[in-house]
């Protein structure tokens, strides 16, 4: 089995840390709402689901936990913090520094939608948009730590990350406490670390959820260990780092055991099915989870309770 490097070892990152980190972002993130739902109204007349809507947090997705766990809770240098981003995690950087009043620079590729990157200068961060895909974006972000001393803020593989993230999986097992299986969209895995060291030693399955063109996770549980993978998805921007985190895989690896991959024609329908069925806006990575459900890809078992995470929001378009 792969092993953790640095400081994130699995006991570092349990239910006590992230109990404690919650009421240091509360004040500054949304507690989400779950909606229960019949399955009819998505086209599933059998399932019993629920929706944890991350995509409503204030900058429009679960980033912000991360990013609020980061500057709340580590030193800050008068250079302030920079992040590479696919969109997301620079938009939740860029919120929580404004909040602080901390200075801010966001790097990310030129694959970057454009409602993201208005979030990004609406917040009032330095952006520099640069490279194909995230990895050369996080290379052009360390080239400015290193000249300027501004401290970085990973978008996934940090502990501090993951301690706000896990901040998801309390608030799924408070709301709903009958759960029996999350799903969760994977990037570089900041969010499915956090949600699967909170039910570590729990009954609850945690599933993954990858985009067929960025199976990160997929390939690394194949290898069993972080290797590059493609990248060509139409969740680019959020889903396709080029391997999963070398902090988030250990954790993942023991309580992960089933990564589901969905098509980009089964993330646009998911994307429409929550539009009709709940009026939700959500952008690609933050549907692919839903997709596994409505693509059949994972079919829940009779009576099995499932919760699907909506992990961003980041869209204008409400035709998919």
């Amino acid at each position: 089995m792969f092993k953790t490097p640095d400081k994130c070892e699995s006991g570092a990152l349990d239910r006590e840390r992230i109990t404690s980190m919650y009421p240091v972002i509360a004040p500054y993130v949304r507690r989400t709402p779950l909606l229960e739902i019949r399955g009819a109204d998505v086209g599933l007349p059998h399932a019993s689901l629920a929706l944890k809507f991350e995509s409503m947090q204030p900058s429009g997705s679960f980033k912000v936990r991360g990013a609020f766990a980061n500057l709340l809770t580590r030193t800050l240098p008068k250079a302030g913090v920079a992040a590479a981003s696919g969109g997301n995690h620079g938009a939740a950087v860029a919120y929580a520094a404004m909040r602080l009043g901390v200075p801010a620079r966001i790097f990310v590729p030129e694959v970057s939608s454009s409602t993201k990157v208005d979030r990004i200068r609406a917040y009032g961060a330095l952006l520099t948009i640069t490279g194909q895909r995230y990895n050369d974006t996080l290379q052009a972000c360390r080239e400015y730590i290193d000249s300027s001393g501004a401290l970085e803020v990973h978008a996934f593989d940090a502990y501090e990350t993951m301690l706000g993230t896990g901040t998801v999986g309390l608030e799924v097992e408070q709301q709903f406490p009958q759960v029996d299986t999350v799903l969760v969209a994977v990037g570089g895995g900041g969010l499915i670390g956090g949600i699967a060291a909170w039910f570590a030693d729990s009954a609850v399955d945690v599933v993954g959820v990858e985009p067929e063109g960025a199976p990160t996770l997929a390939r690394a549980m194949q290898a069993g260990l972080p290797v590059d993978a493609p990248a060509g998805s139409i969740a680019d921007d959020s889903l396709a780092p080029a391997r999963i985190g070398d902090l988030v895989f250990p954790i993942v690896q023991r309580k992960v055991h089933r990564v589901v991959l969905v098509s980009d024609e089964e993330i646009r329908a998911a994307q429409q099915a929550l539009w009709n069925g709940v009026n939700a806006v959500v952008e690609p990575g933050g549907a692919a989870a839903f997709a596994a459900v409505v693509s059949r890809r994972y079919e829940p078992a009779a009576g099995e309770r499932v919760c699907v995470i909506v992990s961003g929001g980041n869209s204008t378009a409400v035709s998919f």
